[in-house]
């Protein structure tokens, strides 16, 4: 038994964290913006102490050798594929946990591809289609209002440019610390994946429009954090009728959107107990 510290899928490398005991049962970590696997650091090793294997992916755009120039090899379904092809090179269906971004495609893996998911932990990011709801019907639009500024060309990277500047922060309005600002810029601006980063953004327009509207079918917890400055409630409530499956809500009181850094020994005991309720 070996560990899995890259996979290939359509002439692209990703990198992954292949951690805890090799007979472990494994769990893929799919990481948000803006940050990369590292984001799972505090979380794994406790997932590790009781016998799971992890695997975080640095997914596309963040991967050196899985950054593609064009928009439309960002949209949704080339991301879902992405997870398909890490669960190939496991070899057997997964526990699936994915925060912010990562949510959003994990919802979409377990939604479209629910023989690769034994069991799904969505942090802080609902449904789509519940988050589409949300924002016709409250404040989620507003709050929303980074993906249409990120839509722009090369304005977020020059916003980015400098440390200390405007996205810097924004990062620290969104309840980051200091360290995760600098972790940031080391981790994606320094590494060149923030282009890639923003193109998941960008390639929102692109996707099918009934895709996000597939129900899960697999057992599922829905974590969120009441001090999430970028996900409000409603988004959150609508997302149990998405599932049909035992489905289980969350919430952590005084944490902001950064969960996996901030909370990590609340969301690693919900991630067990999800996990532990599938197996």
């Amino acid at each position: 038994m070996t560990r899995v510290l890259s996979y290939r899928r359509d002439g692209l490398v990703f990198d992954v964290r292949d951690e805890g005991p090799l007979d472990g049962d494994p769990v893929v970590l799919l990481h948000g913006f803006p940050e990369r696997s590292s984001c799972w650091r505090e979380v794994a090793p406790l997932l590790h102490e009781q016998g799971l294997r992890t695997y975080a992916p640095d997914q596309r755009g963040y991967s050196p050798g899985a950054r593609p120039s064009r928009r439309r090899d960002y949209a949704i379904p080339e991301l879902v594929g992405d997870v398909g092809g890490l669960v190939e090179a496991i070899g057997r269906p997964v526990h699936l946990v994915g925060h912010d971004w990562g949510a959003t495609v994990g919802w979409m893996v377990a939604a479209h591809h629910p023989e690769l998911v034994r069991s799904w932990t969505a942090v802080s990011v609902p449904h789509s289609a519940a988050m589409i709801r949300a924002w016709l019907t409250s404040r989620q639009l507003a709050k929303s209002w980074y993906m249409a500024a990120f839509q722009l060309p090369r304005l977020p990277e020059r916003m980015a440019a400098r440390p200390g500047g405007r996205m810097d922060r924004s990062l620290l309005g969104s309840g980051m610390t200091a360290d995760d600002v600098a972790r940031f810029r080391r981790e994606v601006v320094e590494y060149g994946a923030l282009t890639g980063g923003l193109n998941w953004y960008r390639a929102l327009p692109l996707g099918p429009p009934s895709y996000s509207s597939k129900r899960v079918r697999v057992p599922t917890t829905m974590v969120w954090s009441d001090g999430d400055v970028a996900i409000v409630r409603a988004g959150i409530d609508r997302t149990a009728a998405c599932v049909n499956a035992d489905y289980e809500l969350v919430v952590l009181g005084g944490v902001s959107h950064w969960v996996p850094t901030q909370a990590p020994a609340p969301l690693a005991e919900a991630i067990l107990k999800r996990i532990g309720s599938a197996s």
